[in-house]
C-alpha cells in the first residue's frame, strides 16, 4: 500500500505548498482594505492562513496515511483544491463583492452573475473536497494505527 516514494513526495509538496498559501493569505490581509469588501478579504485573509496550515500539518502527518497509491493521489490532489480553491474563492468574492451565498460576511451584497457563480461553484465543489480528504486521511490513520498495533 505504502509507496515511500510517492508518500515522501508529496509530503514535501503538501508542506512547500502550505507554506506558500500561508504567504498568499499574509499578502491579502495586508490588502484587505482595498477590496470591494474589505471583510471579504479579511476572510479570504483567514483562509490562505488557516488553509496553509492545514496543508503544512497534512504534509507532516503524511507518512502515517496508510492508502493505496491511487487514493493518496486523490487526497493529495483533493487537499490542494479544496484549500487553494477556499482562498481563493474568497478572494473573488472580496474583489467582485460577490456574498449572495456568505450570509452575514457580505453583509447582504451581491455581485456580477459570474463572480457569484464562480464563488458558489469553488465553495459547494470544496466543501465536497474538504468532506473526502478529511475520511480518507481518518481511514488511513486508522489503517496505520492498525499496522503499528500488530
Amino acid at each position: 500500500m505504502e509507496n515511500s516514494i510517492l508518500n515522501r513526495k508529496q509530503s514535501d509538496k503538501l508542506i512547500f505548498l502550505g507554506i506558500l498559501l500561508f504567504f498568499l493569505g499574509l499578502i491579502i490581509g495586508l490588502l484587505a482594505p482595498v477590496f470591494a469588501n474589505p471583510r471579504l478579504g479579511v476572510s479570504s485573509h483567514i483562509e490562505g492562513v488557516l488553509n496553509g496550515i492545514f496543508l503544512i500539518v497534512l504534509g507532516l502527518i503524511w507518512h502515517k496515511v496508510e492508502l493505496s497509491d491511487t487514493w493518496l493521489k486523490i487526497t493529495f490532489l483533493l487537499a490542494l483544491y479544496g484549500t487553494f480553491a477556499n482562498w481563493f474563492g474568497m478572494l473573488i468574492a472580496a474583489v467582485f463583492n460577490a456574498g449572495k451565498m456568505l450570509g452575514i460576511v457580505a453583509n447582504g451584497k451581491e455581485g456580477p452573475w459570474i463572480a457569484e457563480g464562480i464563488v458558489a461553484f469553488l465553495l459547494i465543489t470544496l466543501s465536497i473536497a474538504m468532506l473526502i480528504i478529511c475520511i480518507s486521511v481518518l481511514v488511513g490513520l486508522n489503517r496505520h494505527s492498525k499496522l503499528e498495533d500488530r
